[in-house]
């Protein structure tokens, strides 16, 4: 079986289903690396005595493309390897800290095919810590349309996120 064989495809897809939930302890190391990899190095990413003695939080807390990245993980893993990301809205509106279990979660709000032939699928998400809404937000992916398509192959005027 390849990577195509279990990849979602637009005809599998419906309004107001549900993405299978993704849930994942945050731990120090998570938020650190996170901080790290977008070459983030303020100190509230980090470090813990100015976060919470400079900040005023409870402590050292994720970082805004960390959370970009885990969404579309999210939506990824979703898709599989086909399933391009068009388009990533999101609003934080409380810390993701270390030693909180978060949760992904998201539904189909729509889904078309552009004038180019190309299947997306319109999604809001939630990012919860530990049953409290942190983050809120939307995204548009492509998925294939058939066995034979693929949304990483478009370029130019044939992809329109």
């Amino acid at each position: 079986m390849t990577a195509a064989d279990i990849q979602l495809r637009y005809g599998d897809i419906s309004i107001g289903a549900e993405v299978p939930r993704l849930e994942y302890r945050v731990t120090a190391t998570t938020v650190v690396l996170g901080a790290l990899a977008s070459r983030d190095w303020r100190p509230m990413h980090h470090d813990h005595h100015f976060a919470v003695q400079r900040n005023g939080t409870r402590d050292i807390f994720m970082n805004t493309p960390n959370q970009a990245a885990w969404f579309e993980r999210y939506l990824t893993d979703w898709t599989g390897p086909r399933g391009r990301l068009g388009r990533l809205a999101f609003r934080m509106i409380s810390p993701v800290y270390p030693d909180t279990t978060m949760v992904l979660r998201a539904v189909v709000t729509a889904t078309e095919v552009d004038h180019t032939g190309c299947g997306w699928a319109v999604l809001e998400l939630g990012l919860s810590t530990d049953g409290e809404l942190s983050t809120r937000g939307n995204a548009r992916i492509a998925v294939p349309r058939d066995a034979s398509d693929n949304p990483w192959r478009r370029t130019g005027r044939r992809w329109n996120p």
